[in-house]
């Protein structure tokens, strides 16, 4: 395996594999102008996405953390990898979290069967490299990964499949399932084995795919116990930690934060006013707050608080509480209260000795909603991270590419402009008939000043006719290139099958492809490249020979 690019560290040069972020056409103005650290921006988060940044962020994580916070945090980690087979670099994760010096770096993702999209491993992979990065400057101390298992979420209509080859395999329970996805039984999941041998094959490389997802999917009781094992197994060597935020421990330290939302509604207060100003900047808005920004949880149950008259209901149950047992309750049963979107990233920030988190472009446009949120409650802001993202070639279809006299750049075009600029570089006859309008439009100009300088009230037509003229060339523009396709079909369709197998659906590969299509054909070798070749201090766009 080997990757095609080549550039200076925390820099990349489209030309030769990494496309800038702002070249890609795929993220928003948002994330572009804070990659870049546009001063419109500064207010709405805190230390930068660097070096700099992170380890300014260490010192200020360390003396707000404290040795009390750290033994619960080993204590649950303890206890919820009891049944896993110990691996000892994680052992020796876990203890270091006692350490006053240790922080962490986390990602978090939804309970994706099988890993769902192939960005799953970039941001595993992302958070791995940064904490290596940070953990060799030994004076600052020890810096943890971490995977938040995203538990306590209920769209199960979101997780519940994964495609190989294009084909969609499905989880579809007998019985309608319903409360906090981690908490469901695994029961049906057996049902996907026979689908996916089928697809993956009986090599070596497949067999083992089909034994993780049977060890995972199949023989671990809940969804949250067998995303744990799959990542574990995975990445257990790597230093990776996994933790289930849905815990009786980790929420008794959420207490006071559970009741200045329901009571003081200081989520909805800040948020709001922050989604406002970014709306003022001209940038889409990506959450919005309730006045609540909690569930009440419970086994089979997860619906949200609102405030009524007299106190506070569950929607959809009878369950009613008086603000004074609704605080009692609070206080005795942490565990049934479950944060939203909002509150989620507060609540991690809480328990963790936390200094980055690393998510994809969607989700660092929420946070970005949440610093004012953080600073109301107290709570330390972390540095966001921009999670890696990569486009994987196989040898094969890299050649290809090359022999179609293609570059990176073009990768990231849609596929109608992608093959008319081919057809366009490769015809015998220009195709461009822009010189045509421009010499028409200078034409008209003339016109305009003869209209002007006899009869103003001729230039209306004069204008009238220009358009006509101009949608003439346009239309006879699209029947030549439509023409000139159908003469080269050939290379048409060789460039439509190309880009298909690299976006499929017209999609980016890593929100669409799983991981086993890759690690069918290139084994644990997919994993090591990723790690070598992903760097997350850099921004870019990574394509990558395989």
């Amino acid at each position: 395996m080997g990757v095609f690019y080549l550039y200076p560290i925390n820099y990349c040069y489209m030309e030769i594999g990494c496309l800038p972020f702002n070249k890609t056409g795929v993220f928003s103005s948002l994330m572009e102008d804070y990659v870049s650290q546009a001063a419109g921006l500064r207010s709405f988060y805190g230390n930068s996405p660097d070096v700099a940044g992170l380890n300014a962020q260490r010192t200020l994580k360390k003396a707000v953390y404290t040795q009390a916070q750290r033994t619960v945090l080993q204590d649950v980690l303890r206890e919820q990898y009891r049944d896993l087979k110990a691996v000892d670099v994680v052992e020796r994760q876990i203890e270091l979290l006692g350490d006053p010096k240790t922080t962490t770096v986390v990602t978090g993702h939804q309970l994706n069967l099988f890993s769902g999209p192939l960005y799953f491993l970039y941001k595993i992979i992302s958070v791995i490299n940064l904490a290596e990065a940070l953990s060799d400057q030994k004076t600052l101390g020890a810096v943890v990964p971490v995977y938040w298992m995203a538990t306590e979420d209920h769209d199960f209509e979101e997780i519940n499949f994964f495609k190989v080859n294009g084909v969609k395999l499905q989880w579809t329970p007998k019985h309608k399932i319903s409360g906090p996805v981690g908490r469901y039984a695994t029961k049906g999941l057996e049902a996907i084995l026979p689908a996916l041998e089928a697809l993956l094959g009986t090599h070596k490389n497949a067999q083992y795919l089909v034994e993780l997802f049977e060890d995972a999917y199949v023989k671990q009781p809940t969804l949250a116990k067998a995303t744990r094992y799959f990542a574990h197994t995975l990445f257990g060597d790597k230093g990776l930690v996994v933790i289930d935020g849905d815990h009786p421990a980790l929420k008794k330290m959420l207490i006071p934060h559970i009741e200045k939302d329901l009571f003081e509604q200081l989520a909805f207060k800040h948020v709001s006013q922050t989604a406002q100003s970014l709306l003022d900047k001209n940038y889409h808005v990506q959450v919005n707050p309730r006045p609540i920004n909690y569930f009440y949880m419970e086994d089979g149950l997860r619906e949200r608080i609102v405030a009524v008259e007299g106190g506070f209901e569950v929607l959809n149950t009878k369950k009613f509480f008086t603000p004074l047992e609704m605080k009692a309750h609070i206080a005795s049963n942490p565990e049934n209260f479950s944060p939203n979107v909002i509150a989620r990233p507060l609540y991690q920030e809480l328990i963790l000795p936390n200094i980055a988190y690393t998510g994809g472009g969607g989700e660092l446009a929420y946070w970005l909603e949440l610093k004012d949120y953080f600073d109301s409650h107290g709570v330390l802001f972390p540095v966001l991270m921009l999670r890696n993202s990569a486009l994987l070639m196989s040898e094969k279809q890299l050649k290809k590419w090359r022999k179609m006299g293609l570059t990176t750049e073009d990768l990231f075009l849609k596929r109608d402009p992608l093959i008319n600029k081919k057809i366009r570089a490769i015809s015998n006859i220009e195709l461009d008939l822009s010189p045509l309008r421009d010499q028409l439009h200078k034409q008209f100009i003339s016109l305009q000043q003869l209209a002007q300088e006899t009869d103003a009230s001729f230039l209306g037509a004069v204008q009238a006719q220009e358009v006509k003229q101009l949608k003439g060339i346009n239309s006879l523009e699209k029947k030549l290139l439509l023409a000139q396709k159908r003469k080269l079909k050939d290379q048409v369709v060789r460039l439509s099958q190309l880009h298909e197998s690299l976006f499929p659906g017209q999609s980016l590969q890593e929100r669409s492809t799983n991981f086993s299509e890759f690690y069918a054909q290139y084994g644990s070798q997919l994993l090591h490249t990723l790690q070598k070749e992903l760097d997350p201090l850099k921004n870019g766009f990574s394509v990558i020979s395989l």
